[in-house]
């Protein structure tokens, strides 16, 4: 049972929710600019300066269940308001422009409030928006993430201008409306009863994911085989590696736990978990996009920020048609062409002489490809082979592929930046590399179920 809804109007609750969901959704389009100049004013290289994006990465998967999860024992209101307040306080701390390490503090402060925003958004919605018109109240929320992409580079060109400290104080005064309104319209939601939390679980896999992405980061790519035998990078690899029989062990005996291990038996889940992790590593090269603009082209932090238009265009774009076209062809030949699109815009980026026009076409190319696999396609398959009561653990394998991978990814591009040849070659390094990956998903594709197939599963179900 969920407490205290009914007398709470939804059309005072959504605009809350979707300002809430945006300030947090802003954060991935805004960090990519905010790189440089970060890298300028600490003196970092690409492999320190990663840790930005990853810390907020790790924090953010490994508070999806805990949030999720006080939500339900502690009430919605208030832990939406929480999340909202620790988003605002890590801002805080990494626009004061404290020492490094402090500022990776506050970068997880944020990665950890943004963990529970959307969840609890959309928990929220399904207390309170009646079950006919759920579906509309969350695609606006799940649309704030394409307005986001959109709205993100052009805000953070503007703020660039007066510091790169704007990008992050910007969320003060949102988190403020958020907390004041949220705390006088949004319901309780405390639910009556609820499982207890994987905290073995979560303390495992942070354990396993934050030596693995350490591990990668610390590789000298130009000297690999002798880097991965290094002190610096073989204890961290191999203590992951030992870490992850005991996260098996602990998640075939938990009776909540983060992930259903028995789903990955079914080879499309299998399939969708692989993609993920290998969609979520692309997407990471998102992040140092601006940044690479600033070394080929020698423009302003600012204006590399709003060279990512054409990409974010090319996603808002393509993430509707990838939708409309997955009852028509399925998801097979949806994620097919994304992920050959993706791998040529890819491959553009990494091999060719770079000029204006190689930057446009190959960061379209890369958008239109990211849309359709990051899109609902993922979810599109994960829905149509779970059960009823499978499909919320089934999607959040989907997440936490993804995250994985984009954690990963930040901390390989990194390390292939540093080790590759100073400047603009250490990018065009980092990105060849990331097409392999895209061709690996392309092969990966392949043996994803036919529409005819897949047609037949959703019949049975």
């Amino acid at each position: 049972m969920v407490r205290n809804v009914e007398s709470v109007s939804s059309g005072r609750i959504l605009p809350v929710l979707f300002l809430g969901v945006l300030m947090a959704a802003l954060d991935i389009a805004i960090v990519g600019p905010a790189l440089p100049a970060l890298r300028e004013h600490y003196e970092l290289s690409e492999r320190a300066v990663s840790w930005v994006f990853n810390v907020f990465v790790l924090c953010n998967l490994l508070g999806l269940p805990l949030m999720a999860r006080l939500s339900d024992v502690v009430g919605r209101r208030r832990i939406y308001a929480l999340d909202v307040a620790l988003f605002a306080a890590g801002s805080l701390i990494v626009a004061g422009a404290p020492p490094f390490e402090v500022l990776l503090i506050g970068r997880g402060l944020q990665g950890l409030g943004a963990s529970g925003v959307f969840p609890v958004a959309s928990a929220v919605v399904g207390d309170v928006v009646p079950p006919a018109r759920r579906g509309r109240a969350l695609g606006i929320l799940g649309a704030v993430f394409g307005l986001a992409f959109i709205v993100g580079p052009i805000l953070a060109g503007i703020l660039l201008m007066a510091g790169w400290q704007w990008l992050f104080l910007i969320n003060i005064p949102l988190a403020l409306v958020v907390i004041t309104f949220g705390l006088r319209v949004l319901p309780d939601g405390r639910a009556a009863e609820g499982g207890r939390l994987d905290w073995p679980g979560i303390v495992s896999l942070g354990s396993m994911l934050a030596l693995f992405a350490y591990g990668i980061n610390r590789i000298d790519t130009a000297a690999f085989l002798s880097s991965l035998a290094s002190s610096d990078v073989a204890p961290y690899l191999i203590g992951s590696i030992l870490l992850v029989p005991l996260f098996v062990r602990m998640e075939g005996r938990a009776a909540n736990p983060l992930v259903r291990l028995e789903l990955f038996r079914k080879r499309q889940v299998a399939i969708v978990a692989a993609l993920g992790i290998g969609a979520g590593l692309t997407e990471a090269a998102f992040v140092f996009m601006p940044a690479m603009a600033v070394q080929a082209f020698s423009v302003t932090k600012s204006t590399a920020s709003f060279m990512l238009l054409p990409l974010v265009s090319a996603v808002a774009v393509g993430s509707p048609v990838a939708g409309r076209t997955l009852d028509r062809l399925g998801s097979r030949a949806v994620i097919l062409a994304s992920t050959t699109l993706l791998t040529i815009g890819l491959a553009v980026m990494g091999l060719m002489s770079l000029t204006i026009t190689t930057f446009y076409v190959a960061s379209v190319l890369i958008g239109l490809g990211l849309s359709g696999i990051l899109g609902s396609s993922l979810s599109y398959i994960l829905l149509h082979e779970s059960e009823a009561a499978e499909r919320t653990v089934a999607q959040g394998i989907g997440t936490l592929s993804i995250s994985i991978g984009q954690l990963t990814g930040g901390a390989l591009i990194g390390a292939v930046i540093t080790s590759a040849a100073a400047g603009l070659g250490g990018y065009q390094a980092a990105f060849t590399v990331i097409a392999m990956v895209g061709a690996a998903l392309v092969v990966t594709s392949v043996f994803l179920k036919r529409r005819s197939v897949e047609i037949g599963r959703t019949a049975e179900a």
